[in-house]
């Protein structure tokens, strides 16, 4: 009889004693020109994370000339005085680095990545980008003429649509939260070199400026490599800019964006709420998410489980202008798309989730998953330099102290579910939100009217 052979397994690891998270803490101090940086040493992120936050918002850009920030942001990678467009893009390439660029309500941002090894010399192009940007005419002729062309496949975009439309309504049209934060075809049209050259020359400089810098800065002398890099960036001194209080007109009402012959309907429900400085802002995060953050919320599981309606619906809070007098702006919205024939049935359903979360609350279970989704993942979620930076350049751009994220995701996990509730009720009240629907008007018109949400407009979608 023949022996069965035996095995000798390895003992099975053991997982290790698990240890308290927060998010990281961040060094703040001034340069000689006035340029406030905040660094954190992140130990094994060898791809370091550099955000410079500009002091330009778009409620600064000249009239008639919308846009002009976001061609100015676009151009600071398109040459300096040391480098012509090809050559900056070239030495970018040479040294592992990358770098974006973006305009927003609060203002502009210069995202850099690069390998530590190399981060004196990523941090030389960015103050020569920063220092002494080239806007030659050509390049900026160039931006114009892509900005233009973008415009078109925005408007082609339900979702883009959407949005535009939103903005219009919600704020009057005397704020620059009203229209494109990108610019309109006439606005972008008027853009020139000059232009970004004195947007440049009246809005950008070090000491209202914050650089953020993440990552392992074992062994480096980032003193030394600031101050011979972005240290040599010179510029006028002047207090950052008030920021104006936010008005809005949150009217129960519904608009729709006539598409003949769409098949399905584009909706962006929306209002306008307090920002992160409100107290409220951690309970409205944790019931927001329970209404619509994930595949498990009220909204897509009655929409997309049981009724089958779309693909996803999502609830969710986005700041756009922070203040810390609490002048400040989020936007509390809920968007999603659903088949032409629905739209009706599905808006109804969607009031009464709605209506539902206000009488009957979230449970227990809700709430918990809630935060286990929002606060257990948040490890995971800033491994990476570039998205502690963020966050950190985030927190700067909005006012908020260094140790505001930190501190959130305690207020996360310390809030009951009947103070959530409370929350997101608050943040969508039945009455009060103005619908946005993008599709083919003369099929969804009577359904919607029928439902008794506000007025209903239609308007062309061109």
């Amino acid at each position: 009889m023949t022996e069965l052979a035996t095995m000798d397994f390895h003992p099975r690891p053991q997982a290790g004693e698990a240890r308290p998270w927060a998010f990281p803490a961040p060094e703040r101090t001034t340069l000689g020109n006035g340029l406030t940086v905040l660094r954190c040493h992140r130990p094994g992120q060898q791809i370091v994370a550099v955000e410079v936050l500009l002091d330009a918002p778009l409620e600064a850009e000249p009239a008639g000339l919308d846009g002009v920030a976001t061609i100015t942001a676009r151009a600071f990678s398109e040459g300096t005085d040391k480098h012509s467009a090809e050559d900056f893009a070239a030495e970018l390439e040479r040294c592992g680095a990358t770098l974006d660029a973006y305009a927003d309500h609060p203002g502009i941002r210069l995202s850099l990545e690069v390998p530590a090894s190399r981060l004196a010399k990523g941090l030389g192009l960015l103050a020569d980008a920063l220092r002494a940007p080239a806007f030659a005419d050509g390049e900026i002729e160039r931006l114009v003429r892509n900005r233009l062309d973008e415009i078109p496949h925005e408007l082609a975009n339900p979702s883009r649509r959407a949005a535009k439309e939103l903005s219009k309504e919600l704020f009057p049209a005397t704020s620059r939260m009203s229209r494109p934060r990108q610019g309109t075809e006439e606005t972008v049209a008027a853009i020139d070199a000059a232009a970004v050259r004195a947007f440049y020359e009246k809005h950008v400089r070090p000491a209202t400026a914050t650089a953020v810098v993440v990552g392992d800065l074992t062994g480096t002398d980032l003193d030394g490599l600031l101050g011979d890099t972005l240290g040599a960036w010179t510029g006028s001194t002047a207090r950052p800019r008030p920021v104006p209080p936010v008005a809005a007109d949150d009217t129960g009402r519904v608009v729709i964006v006539d598409r003949p012959g769409a098949v399905q309907t584009q909706l962006l429900i929306g209002r306008v709420g307090a920002d992160r400085h409100d107290r409220v802002w951690a309970a409205q995060v944790l019931g927001t998410y329970c209404l619509g953050g994930t595949l498990t919320s009220r909204l897509d599981r009655v929409l997309r489980e049981e009724k089958g309606y779309t693909y996803g619906v999502r609830a969710f809070g986005q700041v756009l202008r922070s203040a810390p007098d609490g002048t400040g702006a989020s936007l509390l919205a809920i968007s999603g798309s659903v088949d032409t024939p629905n739209t009706g049935p599905a808006l109804q359903d969607l009031w009464t989730v709605l209506r539902t979360l206000a009488a009957e609350g979230l449970t227990d279970a809700e709430r918990d998953v809630a935060v286990q989704n929002l606060v257990g993942v948040a490890p995971l979620k800033y491994e990476t330099a570039a998205a502690v930076a963020g966050t950190l350049a985030d927190q700067v751009e909005q006012h908020l102290p260094d140790d505001y994220q930190a501190e959130l995701y305690r207020r996360l996990a310390a809030t009951g579910t009947v103070e959530a509730t409370a929350a997101v009720v608050n943040a969508f009240p039945v009455d009060r939100l103005v619908t946005v629907l993008v599709g083919d008007a003369a099929k969804i018109k009577e359904s919607v009217e029928a439902l008794g949400i506000g007025e209903v407009t239609v308007v062309s979608a061109e």
